[in-house]
């Protein structure tokens, strides 16, 4: 579960994105690879060039957006102000007493939901069946990321048990509120995104070995 969850939040290292020894080729990941090495040669103008053509390119997955922002940040960017806090992805942890479960969603329509049982649904937005949902969590995450600001340390570990987190993932960088699970899903602004990840994840769940 750890492995996975570290992918989830679009601020893996360089070295990571794409690994060493993976296999992987085209775009993006020809562009992270050249923006790490110009990066690693003291090239720091042309890594930060790199970096903004990925954000710059539709069609990528939204991840991508994440990692490469993480990247800009790194090398002392920042995103302009009007798309700072735009919400690029919501990543909701709940502490249980038998593990973690995850539910995120990202803009560009893919969604995930592991369990703690370590079962998952890997929603790569086969179709539009689940947009709605998706968009209302990203929708109660815009919400919440207004009343927020960018957490300048590293990512906490998962939260503690009871406790539900919620990651609001965006261009300046993450966004996060936690608490005990009852009193955020009663709260004005956390019980929103709480309904929307769960309707999210049974959605998610129903439609296991159907899509």
């Amino acid at each position: 579960m750890n492995a996975v969850r570290e992918t989830l939040f679009g601020d893996m290292p360089p070295s990571s994105w794409p690994s060493a020894d993976s296999s992987v080729r085209g775009e993006p990941w020809d562009s992270f690879l050249q923006a790490r090495e110009a990066s690693a040669a003291g090239k720091t103008d042309q890594a930060r060039q790199i970096l903004y053509q990925i954000v710059g390119t539709p069609g990528f997955e939204t991840r991508h957006y994440l990692q490469a922002w993480h990247f800009l940040r790194d090398l002392g960017e920042q995103p302009r102000r009007e798309y700072a806090k735009k919400v690029l992805g919501v990543v909701v942890e709940v502490g249980l007493d038998e593990g973690l479960d995850i539910v995120a969603a990202y803009l560009d329509g893919n969604a995930r939901y592991f369990n703690y049982s370590g079962a998952a649904v890997i929603w790569e937005h086969p179709n539009d069946s689940l947009d709605t949902e998706i968009e209302a969590l990203l929708e109660a995450g815009q919400a919440v990321v207004q009343q927020t600001g960018p957490w300048d340390k590293a990512r906490p570990d998962p939260p503690a048990t009871g406790n539900v987190r919620i990651n609001l993932l965006v261009p300046e960088g993450l966004n996060f509120g936690e608490g005990p699970f009852g009193a955020l899903a009663n709260d004005a602004l956390g019980g929103p995104v709480i309904s929307a990840a769960m309707a999210l994840m049974q959605g998610l769940m129903s439609r296991t070995g159907r899509d």
